[in-house]
């Protein structure tokens, strides 16, 4: 028998849309959404406020030290539709999404004792199903038996080239060539990290969006999403 509610792991690479997509999805089935790139943002922030990264250095060790003294929360904006990322009560929504933190976010990641935390918070918002989680290891980790895998991709300079008109539109002061940059940087990062690489689930549907569009995305998947339910 099918459940009434499933767990919908979106996997991929930065700036493929995965959000704008599990966010339509979650709307549309009265799910929870939970973006954890937010989740690894926000620690990657507090990293940078307490000066254990920089350009110069990164110091692990008091990263690793001070992991109990973050708090991160998700609380539902009704104006956006979504959830917007707490850091120790504070609203950081906009904060994460700056070039700074998307320079470091990757390094930040790798770190084994950061994602053994997120891990375990991210497993627990899924315990009851009737979730959307987009992120990087969500089928292969976090929920390797989630009832649908996706697997977001495009050319990096599609997704450098989407990134780069949301930070302008935000007025953000930033360059597409530091934007293809860290894209680029992120993608190997991510790939080849010792402790959960991103890497796509055996039995995720790929879905390279490079020349796609958000409406015809959202009908495929939404008719997977219905098979399964």
């Amino acid at each position: 028998m099918k459940d009434n509610k499933i767990i919908i792991a979106i996997d991929g690479f930065s700036s493929t849309g995965k959000s704008t997509i599990a966010k339509e999805l979650a709307k549309s089935l009265n799910y929870i959404y939970v973006d954890t790139g937010a989740m690894y943002r926000a620690v990657t922030l507090y990293a940078m406020q307490q000066n254990y990264i920089n350009e110069t250095h990164f110091i692990q060790s008091e990263l690793i030290n001070a992991l109990n003294n973050i708090k991160l929360t998700f609380t539902f904006n009704k104006e956006l539709g979504f959830a917007e990322m707490y850091l120790n009560g504070k609203n950081v929504e906009k904060e994460i999404r700056t070039i700074e933190v998307s320079r470091f976010v990757s390094k930040v990641a790798a770190v084994s004792e950061v994602r053994k935390k997120l891990v375990l918070e991210q497993q627990e918002m899924g315990k009851d199903k009737g979730i959307v989680m987009d992120g990087r290891d969500i089928g292969t980790v976090v929920f390797p038996d989630a009832k649908l895998k996706l697997f977001m991709t495009a050319s990096a300079d599609k997704r450098a080239k989407r990134r780069y008109k949301e930070l302008l539109d935000r007025g953000d002061n930033v360059s597409y060539e530091d934007i293809l940059q860290n894209v680029q940087e992120r993608d190997h990062i991510d790939s080849t990290r010792k402790d959960s690489p991103l890497l796509k689930a055996k039995e995720a549907i790929e879905f390279d969006n490079s020349d796609m569009g958000l409406k015809e995305q959202f009908e495929r998947i939404m008719s997977l999403v219905k098979d399964r339910i």
